[in-house]
């Protein structure tokens, strides 16, 4: 790690159109405007990814923010990257503290053991890559197995919305009109606003919920009180984790899809901005992983990079690491906000859970865009048996118990995509 720990950038004025490379910025006060667009990009996914697992916002924005910062450090400026809260987490966690969909969740001290184990493992895998490279990562884990292991994610949270996050029928025709909120987002509106169709699709269906209930007296009202009463500024509610071998077990195999994502996005940038950045790949998996311990010892949730920040790269064309470091400082800032927090906590359950049935089909359609990008070939019954059992062992939340350890869907289907895999190739 010889180079400095921040680049001096080139300052460059632009046209319209015009590229700007990882080692070039524009003037401050339009990189701190950019910062902020980054920032607004990733808001929806990670301030939605600690609701569903009951850990507060406040913190993984912090975290988000911290992360992205360390990440910065790590590699040395090099690599234009935001971490937020990373969805792979969400499954596992449910699975591990019994987490019921609503509130504060009880048992989060467990699921932050987990997750500090989970981001130490990935920084060894790290550590691994930057002596040797990513080629065995590549051998272990094909296209076959880790599309198969992000749709299980997906997948093995279906019930969770649907049966948990409604309680009435008005509340499941709550639920529907958010999903179509979102997706009618996702197809009408352009630009960034169709970035953050997450975000937009929640707003909107909120106000209509609220119309609904607090306007018309059809269900549960919304309530802004404790918007109201919170403070502006303020530390987060901090939660120190605790450290068991079920929870472990069953979250850190998570680090699989966390490499595969931090892989498959400095491919992706390099690819845009025509620099080669595979020599900081171990790097960025340690930033990645320490990232990950960092914001679980707070109780914040596991983080990885952003594909949606990829998608606001694309859209400008400006690749600057300077913005990534004020979109830090910025995320940084806001978690500092109990008002903002507030706000977030105060989102109808089923309106989440609207929400939620988007996410969590989104993450199992990933799987499925795994094997198309890469061509899986499904007429060679290693790939057809290794995805089908897979599938079917990790959405039915197959569990197996050695004496009183449990293993459930999630953690089964990630082992058994992976040793299975190197049974069935190792046959031919």
């Amino acid at each position: 790690m010889s180079d400095p720990l921040i680049p001096h950038w080139r300052e460059v004025r632009p046209g319209t159109g015009d590229v700007v490379a990882p080692d070039e910025r524009l003037p401050w006060p339009q990189t701190t405007i950019m910062g902020v667009q980054h920032v607004i990009a990733m808001f929806g996914s990670t301030i939605l990814a600690p609701i569903l697992m009951g850990f507060d916002p406040n913190v993984a924005v912090l975290m988000s923010g911290v992360g992205t910062l360390l990440f910065f450090l790590l590699t040395g400026g090099r690599v234009p990257s935001y971490l937020g809260s990373s969805f792979a987490f969400i499954g596992v966690v449910i699975a591990a503290t019994g987490y019921g969909g609503s509130g504060a969740n009880a048992n989060m001290a467990v699921a932050l053991g987990g997750i500090i184990a989970c981001g130490l493992v990935y920084t060894l895998i790290g550590l691994i890559v930057q002596a040797v490279g990513t080629g065995w990562i590549e051998r272990f884990m094909p296209p076959v197995v880790t599309g198969a292991i992000v749709a299980v994610i997906g997948l093995n949270l279906a019930s969770v919305p649907v049966k948990n996050m409604a309680a009435n029928n008005f509340e499941s025709w709550m639920q529907a009109m958010t999903f179509v909120c979102v997706s009618l987002v996702a197809v009408l509106t352009r630009g960034m606003v169709q970035r953050l169709l997450i975000l937009v699709g929640l707003i909107a269906a909120s106000i209509v919920y609220a119309v609904l209930t607090n306007g018309m007296g059809l269900g549960k009202p919304v309530d802004l009180s404790g918007v109201a009463a919170a403070a502006w500024v303020g530390l987060p509610h901090f939660v120190a984790p605790s450290f068991t071998a079920q929870a472990t077990v069953m979250i850190v195999p998570v680090v699989i899809i966390l490499v595969v994502e931090n892989l498959g996005h400095i491919k992706a940038v390099t690819a845009m901005t025509g620099q080669n950045l595979d020599r900081y790949m171990g790097r960025a998996f340690i930033g990645d992983g320490l990232a990950t311990m960092v914001s679980g010892s707070a109780g914040g949730t596991g983080v990885t990079t952003y594909a949606e920040n990829i998608g606001v790269m694309a859209a400008t064309r400006i690749y600057s690491t300077a913005v990534f470091m004020m979109a830090g400082v910025i995320a940084l800032l806001l978690g500092f906000s109990p008002k903002f927090g507030a706000l977030i906590q105060a989102i109808p359950l089923p309106i989440m859970g609207g929400v939620s049935i988007v996410v969590f089909g989104l993450i199992a359609i990933a799987g499925a865009k795994i094997w198309v990008e890469n061509r899986v070939d499904f007429s060679q019954n290693k790939n057809l048996l290794v995805a089908a059992i897979t599938l079917i062992i990790g959405t039915g939340d197959f569990t197996l118990k050695f004496g009183d350890f449990a293993l459930g869907g999630i953690g089964t289907s990630t082992f058994c995509a992976i040793l299975l895999y190197q049974l069935l190739d190792r046959r031919g």
